[in-house]
């Protein structure tokens, strides 16, 4: 009889009988995200944590609760400070000389930023309150750690694992929702144009820039001093040459820490119960119309600016005003070369990348100056 009592709580003691249909749902989803990060290489560094910290959750839904291991990870998404070191990590990481060289990229960044502020009306016309709107909005920037940033700042932490995921998704998958996009709005002698080669930027210009932008967006949004003010540090440890260590640690073994632990915790929060409901679709959607309008947007703007130049910009480079960075410009220069493999429109791509992590991070610092959070 013990024999058969300890078989017994040995089976009640696994998985098998204590998950619902939901469990399981969210199980084969983790399991489609690793293939797509293994098999096809969607941003592997992100779905790779992202789907484990999934799967993990939807086994052992323990693991999220007080006391918990990814718990504590969670709480750093929380307090916003996984978000603000990612940020020094891709300001480390990053040449800024592209947006220096060509200020005009800046325009092409605030372009994109109206998928953010298209998405907000949409979604309280879809039933969510204005903290929620403003929450869910930033996945039009395809701006993972501002995401999570906002939802945290405006109190949105039930919605904060449908918003961060839908965000980090949209992210990875970059390369198969703009192409199309992009071609829709431009015509193939659009995307043939060939830019002219960018100005050499000095030293000087690129330690004053991270001085001067901090200096300037946090007067205006102080609120935005955690973004703007860690991923313009990141920088100035790249270009003022004098703390190469602090640089090398900030884009490459605290990057991979951070991103390990945020990448886990924001997985874990996609239980079947928090993320089997209306409100996900919902956010899943508004998500990718409002990164579909940013991507259109962007190049529509570059539309404009190449038929005030004469022909001189390529519209393909607005669609890089979203924030994924670099892989947004990387899209903008593949679907150039296709029209004409000859044509190179990385680096110019890279201005309008930048100035859409800085639109996006000032985006957030508004909607937290509306709502009146510090």
């Amino acid at each position: 009889m013990n024999i058969l009592d300890t078989i017994g709580n040995l089976i009640d003691q696994t998985a098998f009988f204590g998950l619902s249909w939901g469990n399981y749902v969210m199980i084969l989803v983790a399991c489609v995200f690793l293939y797509l990060a293994i098999r096809k290489g969607y941003e592997p560094l992100l779905l790779v944590p992202i789907a484990f910290g999934m799967l993990l959750v939807n086994m052992y839904p323990d693991i999220m609760k007080e006391e918990g291991l990814l718990h504590y990870f969670y709480l750093l998404d929380e307090w916003s400070i996984l978000p603000s070191l990612i940020f020094m990590g891709v300001g480390a990481m990053t040449d800024f000389g592209p947006l220096i060289a060509n200020p005009k990229s800046f325009l092409l960044g605030a372009a994109a930023q109206f998928g953010i502020y298209s998405a907000y009306f949409l979604a309280i016309l879809m039933g969510f309150n204005g903290e929620a709107a403003a929450a869910i909005s930033i996945i039009g920037g395809a701006d993972g750690p501002t995401s999570i940033f906002l939802a945290g700042k405006l109190g949105q932490t039930a919605l904060l694992g449908p918003i961060a995921v839908a965000a980090y998704s949209y992210m990875s998958l970059v390369p198969i929702i703009q192409p199309p996009i992009m071609r829709l709005f431009t015509t193939e002698k659009e995307r043939k144009i060939k830019m002219e080669q960018l100005r050499p930027v000095s030293k000087l210009e690129k330690i004053l820039f991270p001085i001067i932008v901090t200096i300037v967006v946090v007067m205006i949004l102080p609120t935005t001093a955690p973004l703007v003010g860690m991923l313009m540090l990141g920088n100035l440890f790249r270009e003022s040459g004098v703390v190469k260590q602090l640089q090398e640690t900030a884009s490459n073994a605290m990057m991979y820490i951070v991103v390990i632990f945020l990448g886990t915790s924001v997985g874990a929060t996609t239980s079947a119960e928090a993320f089997l409901n209306i409100s996900t679709i919902k956010i899943v959607i508004l998500g990718l119309v409002a990164f579909a309008v940013g991507t259109a947007a962007g190049v529509l703007f570059g539309k404009l600016m190449c038929g005030a130049t004469h022909g001189k910009v390529n519209p393909l480079i607005g669609s890089a005003g979203v924030s994924a960075v670099p892989m947004a410009a990387r899209v903008s220069q593949k679907v150039g070369a296709e029209a004409d493999p000859t044509n190179f429109l990385l680096m110019h791509a890279m201005g309008p990348n930048v100035a859409g992590v800085i639109g996006t991070a000032v985006a957030a610092g508004t909607f937290m100056a509306i709502f009146g959070v510090k």
